[in-house]
């Protein structure tokens, strides 16, 4: 497991968000704990979502794919 932080820009945010999607917060945070990065996101309807980066995933995939995953799975929890 990764002790590494794990971070992300904005701009690299935004990039894998859904069209009409925005960021509830303007940074995400690093959870040392459970080795995980996670930022809150809206959807078109201003519900909020947990967009959480998980240190393994990054390892494992590069830190882009590792959100762009995370981003895909939120998307679909939101659709139901």
């Amino acid at each position: 497991m990764s002790t590494r932080a794990l971070s992300y820009i904005e701009d690299e945010i935004r990039s894998y968000l859904p069209s009409g999607w925005s960021l509830a917060e303007p940074a995400g945070r690093w959870d040392a704990k459970t080795s995980s990065w996670t930022i809150q996101v809206l959807d078109v309807a201003d519900q909020d979502w947990p967009l959480t980066v998980k240190a393994t995933n990054a390892d494992k995939l590069g830190r882009l794919p590792a959100l762009k995953t995370a981003m895909d799975k939120v998307y679909r929890e939101a659709l139901g």
